[in-house]
């Protein structure tokens, strides 16, 4: 608890409280039933389900096998039916709807555009078309009440080795909704150092990314990707916490790739659901993110991947809050961290802080203000 009201939000103030995502997975948020009509259309046979509700639950069972090879698996059937420009428009479209409805306002969605080559799409025609989908499920969102602003992260599969193409990529489109760059995939014996020449030109365009380190490998990961790439976020980051030493008294001692974190203020995507699912934490009370809040890292909730997780970012918090007793102003202390840590520029990151988050976390817990002197009002009643 960091408040000193102790506001604990409710699964409807959590769902409507402003949030932040920055990292989440375009091919990893499906609808199970878009999944299955794309397939239909394009004559993709390989479904292990036919039906959305058991589909849904077969892309849940089959991520939580504990290995990151294994979760990585399941999206060679969403990445299967993302080959069109008319399928990729409608996932990208449906992804910021989705978003918007979850209380999400502002969203830095990625994807792997040389994944989705094999309908005949060149780079370009990739990235226009999720481009467009997000622009028109923005739209959408408006029409129905909500506001929402997405933004999209080329990623790079570090297996492979398109990573400055990729990189040139989200340079061309950094003016047209593209805010940044990624790495991906599997991080045993594929070091971010492998990609330099993409981070080296990034840097050189002034242009922002983010790596996956610190998740299914340890802390030489996180290292790479801080001090030989220059990452300006850590795509989840959990293992910096074997950098932390607990002693038995409570005390806390840092060492220095951990200490150089937090000084630093480098943000940590994390996703706790998920890193449950890839074996990087045993419980979503264990999670390091309950330590990290407590040390003033700045890290940030994320989805990951909201189908294979069966997950949202509602659902994110309110694990959160049943593991760490947070409340509305734990929530909001995450959302601003991702809001600071956002690769648009700072006066828009401003505007959302100040506008958006702020005023939204103040009329919940005024919300919640009036709930308790109604409820002492009426215990009051009644005692007399």
């Amino acid at each position: 608890m960091t408040s000193q009201t102790h506001s604990v939000p409710t699964a409807d103030q959590i769902r409507r409280a402003p949030k932040v995502l920055l990292h989440d997975h375009l091919d990893g948020g499906l609808r199970p039933g878009t999944i299955i009509e794309l397939a239909r259309e394009q004559g993709y046979e390989n479904l292990p389900e036919t039906e959305p509700d058991k589909l849904g639950v077969w892309f849940r069972e089959a991520a939580d096998s504990g290995s990151l090879e294994r979760y990585l698996e399941t999206f060679a059937h969403t990445c299967a039916v993302m080959q069109t420009r008319e399928a990729l428009f409608r996932v990208a479209a449906e992804c910021a709807v989705d978003l918007a409805e979850d209380g999400v306002v502002y969203a830095e969605v990625r994807y792997a555009p040389e994944q989705h080559l094999e309908g005949g799409l060149t780079l370009e025609e990739v990235v226009e078309a999720v481009n467009a989908g997000f622009r028109e499920g923005e739209r959408r969102a408006r029409e129905n009440g909500h506001r929402i602003r997405v933004g999209a992260l080329l990623t790079a599969m570090r297996h492979a080795a398109r990573s400055l193409e990729i990189a040139e990529l989200a340079n061309t489109y950094r003016d047209s909704g593209v805010v940044g760059f990624d790495i991906a995939g599997a991080e045993a014996g594929y070091p971010p150092t492998r990609h330099l020449d993409a981070f080296e030109y990034l840097k050189r365009e002034n242009n922002h990314f983010t790596i996956h380190a610190g998740e299914a490998f340890g802390l030489p990961s996180i290292w790479q990707a801080l001090q030989w790439c220059g990452a300006d976020r850590l795509g989840h980051g959990v293992r910096i916490i074997d950098d932390i030493e607990v002693a038995d008294d409570g005390s806390v001692k840092l060492g220095r790739l951990a200490a150089y974190v937090r000084d630093k203020r480098i943000p940590l995507e994390m996703c706790p659901s998920s890193n449950l699912q890839t074996g990087a934490a045993a419980s979503i009370g264990e999670h390091p993110i309950g330590l990290l809040r407590t040390l003033h890292f700045r890290a940030t909730v994320n989805t990951d991947n909201r189908l294979m997780s069966g997950t949202s970012m509602s659902r994110e918090f309110e694990l959160l809050t049943e593991a760490f007793d947070y409340a509305l102003d734990d929530m909001q202390w995450f959302t601003v961290n991702a809001m600071k840590s956002a690769f648009i520029p700072f006066d828009e990151r401003l505007a959302m802080i100040n506008e958006v988050i702020k005023p939204g976390y103040a009329e919940l817990r005024s919300e919640w203000l009036f709930q308790q002197t109604a409820a002492t009002s009426g215990s009051s009643r009644t005692e007399g």
